[in-house]
């Protein structure tokens, strides 16, 4: 299974960021591999020619937030692949997938399973000094574990040998200092990609009484 990232394509939209030419081309470099990961012709993806031809224009003097009508139709395309990964989770993807003895799948599953915790975290009602995140990187065969362990709740991300449906394991803990905790329960990734849903299921499961957190206001 291939899986694909929208990194690449936000990067494409505003490379403003990429001033130099080691930037940008090390940028274009990043964007062929995240194409062929997606089982894309690099040539043809909208992303790695729209970065290639930043490069060009740093090189020729261009600023690197300048834009072009010539763009137009390959920043159409980017927009529209952003909004299909919307509904495609890398993390569902990759852990379908599996990434032992690839490690760039390995380093975007823990860097996606850490994000997702983070956004999970919020609707467990955790605010950023709630909670600590760690990471096991693990052996080349194995996915590692991201893990976030507040006062109540204790939840681990992992491909384990247990198949599908059971990559995310939480339960009740009486502290941050608790390893052990209440029972586990587990769900499949794809829940947690969701936070709403996977609120509800910890809630359900834990008995645990969670309220979303709040967006603060600016």
């Amino acid at each position: 299974m291939n899986y694909d990232l929208d990194f690449r394509y936000r990067r494409a939209l505003q490379p403003d960021g990429l001033a130099t030419i080691p930037t940008a081309t090390q940028a274009v470099i990043d964007a062929m591999q995240d194409a062929r990961n997606a089982g894309i012709d690099p040539a043809r993806d909208p992303a790695t020619i729209l970065l290639a031809r930043h490069v060009g224009r740093i090189a020729l003097g261009h600023a690197p937030d300048a834009t072009f009508a010539e763009d137009a139709p390959l920043r159409r395309q980017c927009i529209e692949r952003i909004d299909e990964l919307k509904s495609k989770p890398a993390l569902v993807a990759l852990a379908r997938r599996g990434v032992g003895y690839d490690p760039e799948a390995k380093r975007v599953f823990q860097r996606e399973a850490r994000s997702a915790l983070r956004i999970a975290a919020r609707q467990l009602g955790l605010g950023p000094d709630d909670y600590d995140l760690r990471a096991n990187p693990g052996g080349i065969a194995v996915s590692g574990e991201i893990t976030l362990h507040a006062d109540t709740i204790y939840v681990q991300v992992a491909l384990y040998c247990m198949g599908a449906g059971r990559e995310v394991m939480f339960r009740r803990c009486k502290g941050r200092q608790d390893y052990i905790g209440e029972r586990n329960h587990y769900c499949d990734v794809a829940v947690l990609a969701d936070p709403v849903r996977f609120r509800a299921t910890v809630v359900r499961e834990t008995r645990l009484e969670l309220e979303p957190r709040q967006t603060e206001l600016v």
